[in-house]
Order: C-alpha cells, then sequence, then structure tokens
C-alpha cells in the first residue's frame, strides 16, 4: 500500500515506518515544516520516499495519516482534490496531551464520521473530548537499541527539546534542585544557555544536542535517566531510555505511571523523593542497573515494535474495509 504523511515526528515515524508498505512524505524545495522529506538524523529504510507537491497530485494513495489540523486542507490541495477520509481512507494521529482547558479541551476533529482520531496513549484518549469521532489507542512502539547501558558516569541523562520556550510543561523550573541531587546532562534541540538561565554552574548542567546514533551511546553511558515532564504526551525519549536499560526518574504524571512499573525506578510528584533515588543510585551502581534491567524488560514487553506494527495493521485494515 501507499501511506502519505508528513514528517512531523522523527522518533514516533521512525517506528511507523519499518512496517510493509511504500511511505511517501511530501518535500518542498526549502524543506519547511510542511515539506521536511526523509529524515537525516534517523535511519529510515528504503521503503520512505520523498514526493513534491506536484508528484502527490498524481499518486494512488491507500491511506492517509494527518498529524497536524492544517493537514486535512493541504492533502485536498496536493491530492488533486481528494478529500482524506471520504475519497481516499484517512486517519488523525494525536500525538499529544490536551492543552487549555483541560478536561474539557474539545478536539478539532471532534463529532466527524469521515475519520479516527488515534491516540497515542490510554490517558490522551481519556482527556480529550473527540465527541462522536470514532478513536482508537496505539501505544507506542520502539526500535530496539539493545541493551546499551554502561552507567559509567555520575550524572543523570535528560532529553527534552526547547526547555526554556517549555518551562513548566517539562519541569524546566524543576531542574536546579535536582541538579543539587545529581549532576545533569541535558540533551536537545534548544537547550543551549540553558545553564546560565537556571544559575547552574556549567558542571552542574551541560547541554548538547546530538542525532539519535549519537544521542543513544550518550544516554547510555549516564547512571540513570530522569524525566522531569509535568505535562506532555508521554516521551519516546524515556521509553528508549528503557529499552537502554536505563533506570528511570520521573513526575507520576499523564501515562508515565502506566509505562514505568515497580523496579524500574522511581515515580513520584515530589521532586525530593526523585532526588533521593538519583542519589541511591550514585552510591550503588549495581542497584541501578539492576533497575534498568527490569526497565528495559518492561519496555520489550509493553512497546515493543512488533505490537505497535501488528496494531497499525490491523487498524489500516478496519479503515480500509
Amino acid at each position: 500500500m501507499n501511506i502519505l504523511l508528513w514528517h512531523v515526528h522523527g522518533s514516533w515515524t521512525t517506528a511507523f515506518v519499518q512496517g510493509p508498505h511504500t511511505y511517501v512524505v511530501p518535500v518542498t524545495p526549502g524543506r519547511d515544516p510542511d515539506g521536511l522529506g526523509r529524515a537525516r538524523t534517523f535511519s529510515w529504510p528504503v521503503s520512505v520516499r520523498e514526493a513534491t507537491p506536484a508528484e502527490l497530485r498524481e499518486t494512488p494513495f491507500d491511506l492517509v495519516v494527518l498529524q497536524r489540523p492544517h493537514e486535512l486542507g493541504l492533502a485536498e490541495r496536493w491530492l488533486g482534490g481528494r478529500r482524506p477520509g471520504r475519497d481516499v481512507p484517512a486517519v488523525y494521529l494525536e500525538h499529544n496531551a490536551p492543552d487549555g482547558d483541560v478536561p474539557d479541551t474539545h478536539h478539532p476533529f471532534a463529532d466527524r464520521a469521515d475519520l479516527t482520531i488515534v491516540h497515542v496513549t490510554h490517558f490522551n484518549r481519556l482527556f480529550w473530548d473527540c465527541g462522536t469521532t470514532r478513536t482508537e489507542v496505539i501505544e507506542h512502539g520502539i526500535v530496539d537499541p539493545g541493551h546499551r547501558y554502561t552507567g559509567r558516569l555520575d550524572r543523570a541523562a535528560v532529553v527534552v527539546n526547547e526547555p526554556l520556550r517549555r518551562g513548566r510543561y517539562t519541569g524546566t523550573d524543576l531542574l536546579p534542585a535536582l541538579a543539587g541531587a545529581v549532576p545533569l546532562d541535558v540533551f536537545g534541540m534548544g537547550t543551549g544557555g540553558l545553564a546560565g538561565h537556571l544559575g547552574l554552574p556549567p558542571e552542574r548542567c551541560r547541554t548538547a544536542d546530538l542525532p539519535q546514533r549519537e544521542l543513544h551511546a550518550a544516554m547510555a553511558d549516564r547512571r540513570m535517566y530522569l524525566h522531569p515532564v509535568r505535562w506532555t504526551s508521554l516521551g519516546l525519549s524515556l521509553l528508549e531510555a528503557m529499552h537502554l536499560g536505563m533506570p528511570v526518574l520521573a513526575l507520576a504524571t499523564t501515562e508515565v505511571v502506566e509505562a514505568v512499573p515497580h523496579g524500574s525506578g522511581t515515580v513520584s510528584n515530589r521532586p525530593d523523593v526523585l532526588a533521593r533515588a538519583a542519589r541511591r543510585y550514585l552510591a550503588d551502581p549495581a542497584a541501578a542497573a539492576a533497575d534498568g534491567a527490569r526497565a528495559r524488560q518492561a519496555a520489550l514487553e509493553r512497546y515493543g515494535l512488533k505490537r505497535f506494527l501488528d496494531d497499525w495493521e490491523r487498524l489500516i485494515t478496519e479503515v480500509r474495509s
């Protein structure tokens, strides 16, 4: 089958395109957000091909995967008038937890008979008001990076994009206190200047923006993974850390309490509890490794790639029938 989707979320798409189909991603001359084309920092198979808007007009599609509200109109224009959900089967993939008047947030595609909204967590489906639109949950799947944990560095890895702009959403304000318990290495886009903004000495908060092939190795060398996020969907970096064999310290918010079982780390809404757990891992590397091994096993069982792809194949078959 030919499946049209935009390159919006590199980590999620990396798992999705491991399936048995041809995946077409729009590309524009300037590779703007509506035409990024193939990923440059993720490993995608040859079954992912680029197409210009003009080429999309002449390409038959079996499914359109929408991920942003404006893509509905964009797809209709670029597909030469073919309407997603009416002339070609379509689903809307909702990556995010609701925002605004939670829990009364009305989804942009609520009350539609021509689309299925696919949520990535049960928490998100519970909190979005989708009205009468059919909803499904397909939990994340991860391309297994392997058990690469060494924990040789007495530091915690944090992965977050734009922590200064996103602030309280990503728990940026919690980092100074947590950095008092364990030095932090914060990876992601827009992390430059974070230590100065937080008033932390460089040795307590280092930053870097690495491609995924380098990021996993860097994460796995840190003693633990810290996830201080207050309000986003379930972070793929958290699940990747668990796959790597890292023990997890996380706030007990959104879907985290479902994703991180007992014995895989510490989940709490008390930063002081997370700080205490961090000190324990610093003092006891064997305990960190043991919790990390349990985290990896739990992630493989719940967020394995095969289950993810099987769930999508089932849904694709239902939507096209």
